[in-house]
């Protein structure tokens, strides 16, 4: 209460980058998880990456303890505008009432979410191509063979101009809105449920945890399949006129993994989803919160 937007795009970018940076390794894991066995039947192809921790393992001895910092610039910037824009949009829908009606909160949610997925897709695109880039012996899905986020950058944009920038948009806003959407509405009635029954004292970071981790696993939950056709789209090969090569889009990723690796081909790296959401969101949130609180 009493927080400008403007303030808030600024605390949300901040408290997104905090938990990012924290929680940037496991999002190394579950992108290497996630295009592991593209498109092949479960049991049919080499698994160099099993399980978060063996895969953390596997991720070291490929690149280096540095290894599972990789595109950590690339998630910054995605972070931060991602975000940024996201608190925004929520902050001003909380200022124009909307999250008092009911299903506001998740409308809200979903719809900040959606525009920031937008915003940051670009930075998402480049930092997915780094975080599966390692050598060829532990390689999954396609290698784009970038040297920094800068040269990335650039030849994409070279390859395939600004609209090049944007591919994979589509898996983006989906994934984002459905986890903003559980994230933000999970998050504001699990912290108000705690203190309603005076478990913890409202306004307390205890409070704030509590939401968060509730929330986590909501989002979990809900938002894996959104998140494992989301890295398929951004790091799917593409022709030159920028068309991708397995997949056409949304709906067809999503016929192709179900149809090709099952419906649990659309829950791979869960466990990396989880323990990579679940610190994110207390983190994200529990800085959000007590960045606006002072």
């Amino acid at each position: 209460a009493g927080v400008p937007p403007a303030t808030d795009l600024v605390l949300g970018a901040t408290a997104g980058c905090l938990a990012c940076f924290l929680t940037n390794p496991l999002e190394v894991v579950k992108t290497r998880l996630q295009l592991q066995g593209e498109l092949q039947p479960p049991g049919t192809y080499p698994r160099p990456y099993r399980g978060v921790l063996r895969a953390a393992v596997a991720v070291c001895r490929a690149d280096g303890l540095r290894g599972l910092q990789k595109g950590l610039a690339a998630g910054l910037l995605y972070q931060g505008l991602m975000n940024g824009v996201r608190f925004y949009c929520y902050s001003h829908a909380e200022d124009a009432g909307w999250t008092g009606y009911p299903g506001g909160t998740v409308a809200a949610g979903a719809v900040a979410g959606a525009v920031g997925a937008v915003v940051g897709s670009p930075a998402y695109l480049v930092k997915t191509h780094l975080q599966a880039q390692t050598l060829s012996a532990m390689a999954v899905g396609h290698q784009h063979n970038h040297e920094s986020i800068s040269g990335a950058f650039k030849s994409i944009y070279q390859q395939h101009g600004v609209v090049g920038l944007w591919r994979g948009v589509t898996g983006a806003v989906p994934r984002v809105a459905v986890g903003s959407a559980v994230q933000l509405a999970t998050f504001a009635s699990a912290k108000d449920w705690v203190c309603e029954r005076q478990w913890f004292r409202k306004g307390s970071w205890a409070a704030v945890l509590a939401g968060g981790m509730v929330s986590g696993v909501a989002v979990a939950v809900t938002m894996t399949p959104f998140d494992v056709i989301s890295t398929r789209l951004y790091n799917q090969p593409v022709d030159a006129d920028g068309t991708g090569k397995l997949y056409r889009g949304f709906l067809d990723c999503i016929l192709q993994i179900s149809s090709k690796e099952g419906l649990l081909g659309l829950y791979k790296g869960i466990g990396a989803v989880y323990l990579r959401l679940g610190p994110h969101t207390v983190l994200s949130l529990f800085f959000w919160d007590k960045l606006r609180n002072m």
